[in-house]
């Protein structure tokens, strides 16, 4: 038998789980791992700045492609505590990355040893698994369980500790004989998908909403396959949008109380069914309960068990993965199609259609400061249906779930639940490390970018381009449009009069100079005009220098979005638009 060093064992393990990337910061406590990753020499390592953006990165890595699991690696201590983050992040969304960390030896644990930390017990709630492993025997067994319980059942995170004693032992392994553990999904019966299909065809209006668990299993193409067979309109929430291209007949528009669209909102209100698959019923999507399932029937599909009634008791419940499940919904559907007992839905859908090219919110603003719906506008001009856009929270965010266009599963890519400030820059590294042909645009306020500003450098350093769309009102504009209800403007302003830079005219960070000083590229932007030519010049500067470039666009101080508290209770702030020039770059034309 084989006799190698712990380390060595799970380097190779990595590798026969499809492993390739790794991210994270070596040290002390870590370093034997390191050894390992380096006497390897097949694994790619990109080092961050900070080990939260090194989670972040994993998260954007993994959350890019189908079947990528991000690895993040840290040495003992605070860079374990700084991972939690990514941890609560990657939980939340059903997101599987591996967090490893360096730990002090098995025998210090107790005795308070420098960075040692029980990282264990710390993260034992936002993982499916957390482990110190105190045994060196134990470490293959750790790995494997690890990568088995990602990919089984819902997705997520799981944290392997590695005491510097237990990496530096040596163990009898034969990687040769190494396979990966059989993975778990739950699935529907037929009987199931049955009964759930007589349900929706029984309806008169019904819609799918579109989870991202449809975007987990990498079924995309069945939903809008049983979409089309059923005439049945969809309603991606916001972690599935792209699950249907906005262009799609059938896409309704997305429904919510801050990331909707005034036709998604109502054509989710016109409904009387919905069937939902792999969502959660996240209350940024449902607003107030009463409103939401008022008059309407549900049935709910998801991998968890637990998620099947957490929020409100639907009328049927499936556990099952989304693709297996949809799979059968097709075969079903495609049966009852050949047998003519499918009703033509084509009243409801044409209704739907007619909110879609009616109900819409006006972008063409020519005033200076820049309005953001303008921002968006243009962005739509410039990024076609290949782009990869990344967010993560504000105002920013909020506005471009309702602006923008998305056409492909996993070209929205947002930290849905937890939605950490500073995830967006680390984030956007890794979905351009595991994607580098991709167009890759970062959507954020100053806020959010300012929180982990300094991982631009790994862009620059690792030559990891993206466009980073930097809306700067210098405000938190967000929690300033909440304090609204309070009657007051509190702790809210970023603006100060920076005595280095003049020039920004009180909007105080310079973020043009400090992203030149970390080594990429910057533009600023203060005309609606400018802002086409800037993002056409940034996709030639990031092709030129393969570093990201930071297109600043400098926005009035206050900007109210539309947000409220129930789908029916949404607060506008500008008129329904009747005209093309008021919201040229809707994906379909305006009608009155």
């Amino acid at each position: 038998m084989p006799r190698m060093r712990t380390v060595d064992a799970a380097v190779a393990i990595l590798r026969k789980e499809g492993v390739t990337d790794l991210f994270g910061l070596p040290g002390a406590a870590i370093n034997p791992f390191y050894s390992a990753v380096r006497a390897d020499g097949t694994l790619s390592h990109t080092l961050a700045r900070h080990v939260e953006g090194a989670a972040h990165m994993a998260e954007g890595y993994t959350r890019a492609k189908a079947g990528n699991i991000g690895v993040c690696v840290g040495t003992s201590g605070p860079a374990g505590t700084d991972m939690i983050t990514g941890l609560y992040s990657a939980s939340a969304d059903s997101i599987p990355i591996l967090c490893i960390t360096g730990q002090a030896p098995v025998a210090k644990l107790h005795k308070e040893d420098f960075q040692a930390v029980d990282i264990a017990t710390v993260a034992g709630s936002l993982t499916k698994m957390a482990m110190t492993v105190l045994e060196p025997a134990q470490v293959p067994g750790a790995f494997q369980q690890a990568f088995h319980l990602m990919r089984s059942g819902r997705p997520g995170p799981v944290l392997i500790d590695l005491p510097l004693d237990v990496q530096l032992a040596e163990i009898e392994f034969d990687i040769e004989t190494y396979e990966p553990l059989p993975v778990y999904k739950p699935a529907a019966s037929r009987a199931q998908i049955e009964k759930a299909l007589t349900m929706l065809v029984a309806a008169e209006r019904p819609i799918i909403v579109a989870g991202g668990g449809i975007i987990n299993a990498d079924a995309s193409d069945l939903l809008v396959e049983f979409a089309e067979l059923t005439g049945t309109p969809v309603v991606p929430t916001l972690m599935g949008w792209g699950t249907i291209p906005d262009d799609h007949h059938l896409m309704a528009g997305m429904a919510g109380i801050q990331t909707s669209q005034r036709y998604g909102n109502a054509n989710f209100l016109a409904s009387d069914f919905v069937l939902g698959i792999g969502n959660r019923w996240a209350n940024r999507h449902t607003g107030g309960l009463d409103t939401y399932t008022a008059g309407r029937k549900f049935v709910h599909v998801d991998i968890e068990p637990t998620q099947i009634g957490r929020v409100f008791a639907p009328d049927y419940g499936i556990v099952s993965d989304a693709k297996a499940a949809l799979e059968l919904f097709v075969t079903v559907a495609r049966e009852r199609a050949a047998a003519g007992t499918l009703p033509d839905r084509g009243q409801w859908v044409g209704e739907c259609e007619e909110r879609k090219r009616t109900l819409l919110r006006k972008t063409h603003f020519e005033t200076v400061p820049i309005k953001p719906h303008r921002v968006y506008e243009e962005m739509n001009r410039s990024f076609g249906p290949e782009t990869v856009y990344v967010s993560t929270i504000g105002l920013s965010q909020i506005a471009a779930a309702q602006f923008l266009h998305v056409y492909k599963p996993r070209h929205w890519i947002n930290a849905g639940q937890a939605g950490p400030l500073g995830w967006t820059v680390p984030a956007a590294l890794g979905v351009a490390k595991a994607d580098p042909d991709a167009q890759v645009v970062a959507i954020t306020g100053d806020y959010d970018f300012q929180f982990m500003i300094e991982e631009l450098a790994v862009g620059a350093q690792f030559n990891l381009p993206f466009i980073h769309v930097l809306v700067n009102n210098a405000y938190l504009g967000l929690i300033r449009q909440a304090q609204r209800g309070f009657d007051m403007d509190y702790a809210v302003q970023l603006s100060f009069e920076n005595i280095n830079s003049p020039e920004v005219n009180g909007y105080g960070v310079d973020h043009v100079k400090v992203a030149e000083g970390l080594g990429c590229k910057a533009l600023r932007v203060l005309q609606p005009e400018e802002i086409l030519p800037a993002l056409e010049e940034a996709k030639k500067l990031a092709e030129e220098f393969r570093v990201p470039v930071v297109v600043e666009i400098v926005l009035e101080r206050v900007t109210n979005i539309a947000m409220g508290t129930n789908l029916d209770n949404m607060t506008e702030f500008e008129d329904v638009t009747t005209t093309t020039a008021d919201a040229p770059t809707t994906v379909v034309p305006i009608t009155v």
